[in-house]
């Protein structure tokens, strides 16, 4: 259990920081295209070619962990993505974390911790054709009830003349795009159980494919959320929906079961309920920290410039300092501190 755990962490850890390392090299470089000259300039560029590696190997790491362990304990590890992403542009892009981002990765660290020692190694499973047409008649009942909530506040925001979206909205863009993910996993998952089996290892390829299309399709969700609505709300819905459709569907559709021991399912329970509150900590920081006493949050942000200075010494200081060659990091959390995407 432990070794897949750990192969989860890195896997998660490689697809997030090689996201923030692709998106750091294609700053520089111009739209991807099939010209021969663009594919070499994405493939000279070294922080590109880096993140994707690093992001080919994740995925890679992720396949073999869910060949060992249940879906039902590696989703909700997969998670801690974010926590490992924040510690990253930390250390690395030198970006200055609250007082929230540490408790939502120690939460979410303390979690992980529990779903390893309660989590056991379980038998395969049967499953049946029956057990995935339910599965899949859940998932599209559940997108057509969505997708007609979606339909209805669009049309009352129409008729207002309202420009700015609805929280609702921004919740239904979130919960899709979580549910797709979390099934991209449960997919990958099935084609290794059919092949335990005794089926055609062709299942395997087959799964990955359709498990690809899963996660692109809530990628696609995901973006159109992203783009009028509030990130700290479609990103937390995102991570949550992802958490227990991963959880739910392996234990219906994939016969996934809790552990026999009362300790192991108390333990199993807790971590996937604290790896959820160290995810939501992390994506809602920025707004927590103003609901600080104003004091406090000036005498943290002393000590927190007061530090960054001193690891800003000269022997680090960059030698080139054009505004326009300091690369911000893409991620979650200065996403959720522009100004024009909040709504008060």
């Amino acid at each position: 259990m432990w070794e897949s755990i750990c192969l989860t962490l890195a896997a998660t850890a490689g697809n997030n920081i090689g996201k923030v390392l692709q998106k750091k090299g294609t700053i520089i470089l111009p739209p991807l295209s099939l010209k021969l000259k663009v594919i070499r300039a994405y493939a000279v560029n070294k922080p590109w070619a880096l993140g994707f590696l690093m992001d080919i190997v994740g995925a890679l790491l992720m396949l073999r962990a869910l060949s060992l362990a249940p879906v039902s304990v590696v989703q909700p590890v997969s998670g801690c993505g974010l926590a490992i992403l924040s510690v990253f542009s930390h250390f690395y892009l030198k970006e200055v974390m609250n007082v929230f981002d540490w408790i939502g990765i120690t939460v979410a660290g303390i979690g992980t911790i529990g779903v390893g020692a309660g989590g056991e190694e379980q038998e395969a499973s049967l499953i049946s054709v029956f057990q995935l047409l339910w599965l899949a008649l859940v998932v599209a009942i559940l997108f057509v009830l969505l997708n007609a909530w979606l339909h209805i506040f669009k049309r009352q925001r129409r008729e207002q003349e309202l420009g700015e979206y609805e929280v609702v909205e921004e919740i239904i863009y979130g919960l899709e795009s979580g549910i797709l993910f979390g099934m991209a996993s449960v997919v990958s998952k099935m084609g290794f159980v059919f092949v335990e089996q005794g089926f055609s290892a062709m299942f395997i390829p087959m799964c990955i494919s359709i498990s690809i299309c899963c996660s692109g399709t809530g990628f696609f969700y995901q973006t159109r959320g992203l783009k009028h609505g509030r990130a700290i709300v479609v990103s937390t819905c995102a991570a949550v929906a992802s958490i227990v459709t991963g959880v739910v569907a392996g234990m219906f559709a994939l016969g996934e079961k809790l552990p026999t021991s009362p300790s192991g399912r108390l333990l199993l329970l807790l971590g996937w309920l604290l790896i959820m509150l160290g995810v939501v900590l992390l994506v809602t920081s920025s707004r927590l920290i103003r609901h600080l006493p104003r004091s406090f949050r000036r005498s943290r942000q002393t000590s927190l410039e007061r530090g960054f200075n001193i690891r800003r010494t000269p022997s680090h200081t960059p030698k080139d300092t054009n505004p326009s060659a300091v690369i911000q990091a893409a991620t979650l959390h200065h996403l959720l501190s522009s100004p024009s995407k909040d709504k008060d």
